[in-house]
């Protein structure tokens, strides 16, 4: 499987962040997608495979998914660099989010 796909979880209401958008961008060629998460808080093809070889930038609009809960935060969006160096490979990047903190990892 190649390709890129992400996965949120909100950690303070222990359930996936669903309807979050996410755009990606890649260094040289700016915004290359949009997509929106999922029921379960995924998006199982940022982009298809394979990706190009780069480095590229998840930004994700945390600002309006704890608006539409009213939920007050710090973050008004998350923004993840990494570098893709197999383009015969799975990217998946991970968030795990609440109001004043995050994380993420490499995931399989």
């Amino acid at each position: 499987m190649t390709g890129l796909s992400t996965h949120v979880l909100d950690a303070t209401a222990g359930t996936p962040a669903v309807g979050m958008r996410v755009r990606l961008f890649h260094s040289a060629q700016g915004e290359i997608s949009t997509a929106t998460t999922d029921g379960d808080g995924r998006i199982g093809e940022v982009i298809p495979g394979p990706v190009e070889p780069g480095v590229y930038r998840l930004s994700f609009d945390t600002e309006s998914y704890f608006e539409a809960t009213s939920t007050p935060s710090f973050y008004p969006e998350v923004s993840v660099s990494f570098t893709v160096t197999d383009p015969d490979a799975h990217y998946h990047v991970p968030l795990l989010l609440s109001p004043f903190a995050y994380s993420t990892y490499r995931g399989s």
